[in-house]
């Protein structure tokens, strides 16, 4: 707050003969402190795509560099941060962790760019934890920065797990050239959601708290401690409006209401803040980049944007900081020419550098062969048709699980097998597709068909069970009008694609013509409907009280996704390998396979001839030939192109 006598009230001081001290007339003086944020990088230090085996002009910490280069050099003052999910997310990542490892001393490649862009402090994602306890450990020591987390807490739920916040001391530049000290306290979030995604890395070994209670309890505390500006640093999406509830995974329009905070920098969601995307959310005013009144920031994913708040501070002679106001932006690494990515900024050397030993060694390690595969795999049109890149990681599941149950109690129920398009577009953009051509198949492309470092779990079901399985996965279609002659569209764009499970083992029908029973959140809103039809095992209508074995992984298992029936009890099988791992011993076995999917599911007939719009890259139009009732149907924004399909 500003602090200042009025004028009369001064002179009259000096008439009376008592003395005015020079504070009375001293002004506050203007501050600009600039903040940058990076989060969900995975591992994506350099702009190089391993499962295409090519650079990318859309991303890399490397090419982020640039713009934070370009930032620091229009701003007197500036912070650079980064927000999670940064050490796991393609090969070089997993040759890091899985392959090479960490020795004494060693530093993680992305610590190796980072401690060159001198960033001022990092918060954990739900990621980190993917690879255990130890070896994240061991990554951190590696930066040269602090990091922060506040709601993860050693097992007895008494000490925080990390340091859960630190105060920077720094000296700012005012606009006449003066500095003065500042202590800008700095706090980072993760999903509590890390113990049933990373239970076998974390079960009995930490525990996690609710992001807004314990920003609650820990705001007060720093301010007390002396910070004259908080900065969160929030590894959680956007979250409910007006559903906020407990526990939850996107809780940062919940931190935005807190008092004490005058900086959010999101991430998680893999989404941009300000965008258009988020301009009918209550609260939020795109032009000024902020969430009720507070700047914030989400840049994306993989360096693909740098997040930019500016705030306009004011300290007076006794050192008294305020916020005067705070805006953000974010800032691209490309730029679209003709709809299609350009660079707009160049890699920076150093970074290239420092991590091209790592990156040499990545490169001779995904390029190695480890089967053949007799027809090409893509997954351009996962989400409207049966598609092989589902099929090959479900048939090497239901391998590896047969071997595993044999002689248990479970061994001769019958097995099933789930699986989602992990590559299908959607927020990963037009390019963000599976395309392997029949021929040798190498760990590169193992890890382009199952992408995360999931471990292998199977679930203990019933036949009414999977049936609501299939429910929820469904809920990724719109409703369909079979009355209306007009193309309509197919995708709801909020349901991520990796939640759309495939089932194998059985036969079934989707209805897009009723309304999805499940929300994206797992609430039943339609108990009539029933999208899931002629659902069969073994060529007979399933029984609902039948126990089937269903291979999945260790998010899904464990209440990932918040699907029906999944909730970590149900688990039989916790395999100690990556579902990708089973899929590379698979190919290995197999040395030859046959990767063509057995259209086990399919759309049920609408009625009437209808046609339904859906977007996917430009590159399936060379595979419309191979789906029947299929059509290109134009460009679409961003890059992709719209497809058509007729259902009858």
């Amino acid at each position: 707050m500003r602090h200042f006598v009025g004028y009369k009230a001064a002179i009259a001081l000096a008439v009376s003969g008592l003395a005015v001290s020079s504070s009375v007339f001293a002004a506050d003086n203007d501050v600009k402190l600039r903040i940058l944020e990076t989060t969900d990088i995975h591992t994506h230090v350099l702009n190089y795509d391993y499962y295409k085996d090519q650079e990318d002009v859309g991303f890399g910490l490397s090419k982020t560099a640039g713009l934070m280069k370009q930032a620091r050099s229009e701003a007197a003052n500036t912070l650079l941060f980064d927000n999670g999910d940064l050490i796991q997310g393609n090969p070089l990542g997993d040759y890091t962790a899985r392959v090479r490892g960490l020795k004494a001393g060693q530093t993680h490649p992305v610590y190796k760019a980072m401690n060159l862009l001198a960033y001022d402090a990092g918060n954990v994602g739900n990621h980190e934890f993917n690879y255990g306890l130890d070896y994240l450990g061991k990554a951190i020591k590696g930066a040269k920065f602090p990091y922060v987390n506040a709601n993860v807490y050693t097992a007895d739920g008494k000490k925080n797990y990390f340091t859960p916040y630190v105060i920077l001391k720094r000296s700012l530049k005012d606009d006449k050239g003066k500095m003065h000290p500042i202590k800008i306290g700095v706090i980072g979030f993760v999903p509590p959601q890390i113990m049933q995604w990373d239970k076998v890395n974390l079960d009995g070994k930490v525990t996690t708290t609710d992001i807004v209670e314990t920003a609650e309890k820990f705001i007060p505390e720093m301010r007390s401690k002396g910070a004259d500006v908080v900065v969160a640093l929030v590894h959680s999406g956007l979250g409910s409006v007006d559903k906020m509830g407990k526990m939850d995974e996107n809780a940062t329009y919940a931190v935005s209401k807190i008092k004490g905070i005058d900086a959010i920098l999101f991430g998680h969601a893999h989404l941009i803040f300000p965008s258009d995307a988020f301009k009918d959310i209550a609260g939020a005013d795109i032009a000024a980049g902020t969430l009720n009144g507070i700047p914030a920031v989400m840049p994306g994913f993989w360096g693909s944007h740098l997040g930019i708040i500016d705030m306009d501070l004011k300290v007076d002679d006794a050192g008294k900081w305020t916020v005067a106001s705070g805006k953000s932006q974010v800032r691209a690494v490309f730029k679209l020419e003709d709809k299609k990515r350009v660079a707009a900024v160049e890699n920076d050397p150093r970074v290239v550098a420092a991590v091209k030993p790592d990156h040499d060694a990545t490169l001779k390690y995904i390029r190695a062969p480890i089967g053949k595969i007799t027809a090409p795999i893509n997954s351009y049109f996962a989400l409207v048709h049966d598609d092989p890149s589902i099929q090959v990681v479900t048939d090497a599941q239901v391998w590896y699980a047969r071997h595993a149950l044999q002689g248990t109690e479970y061994d001769k129920l019958p097995i099933l097998s789930a699986g989602a398009p992990f590559k299908a577009g959607g927020r990963g953009g037009a390019e963000y597709y599976t395309d392997i051509a029949a021929g040798d198949i190498a760990i590169k492309n193992a890890a382009d068909l199952y992408l995360y470092p999931n471990t292998l779990q199977a679930v203990l079901l019933t036949g009414g069970e999977v049936r609501e399985w299939l429910e929820m996965a469904a809920g990724i279609f719109k409703q369909i009008d079979p009355a209306k002659t007009e193309p309509q569209t197919l995708i709801e764009p909020a349901f991520p694609s990796y939640n759309y499970d495939v089932i194998d083992g059985v036969t079934y029908e989707i209805d897009v013509t009723k309304p999805r029973r499940y929300d994206n959140d797992g609430k039943v809103v339609a108990p009539d409907s029933h999208r899931i039809v002629n659902l069969q095992f073994g060529g007979k209508p399933i029984d609902d009280a039948q126990k089937f074995v269903v291979v999945t992984n260790n998010y899904r298992a464990s209440g990932g996704g918040k699907f029906p029936g999944l909730t970590g009890k149900n688990v039989i099988l916790e395999a100690p390998d990556e579902n990708r791992t089973a899929l590379i011993n698979y190919l290995i076995e197999k040395k030859s396979v046959n990767p063509t999917a057995d259209n086990n599911w399919r759309f049920a007939k609408t009625g009437k001839p209808v046609t339904v719009i859906f977007d996917s890259s430009p590159n399936a139009a060379k595979y419309v030939k191979d789906y029947p009732g299929i059509e290109a149907a134009g460009s679409g924004e961003n890059g992709f192109a719209h497809y058509g399909l007729k259902l009858d």
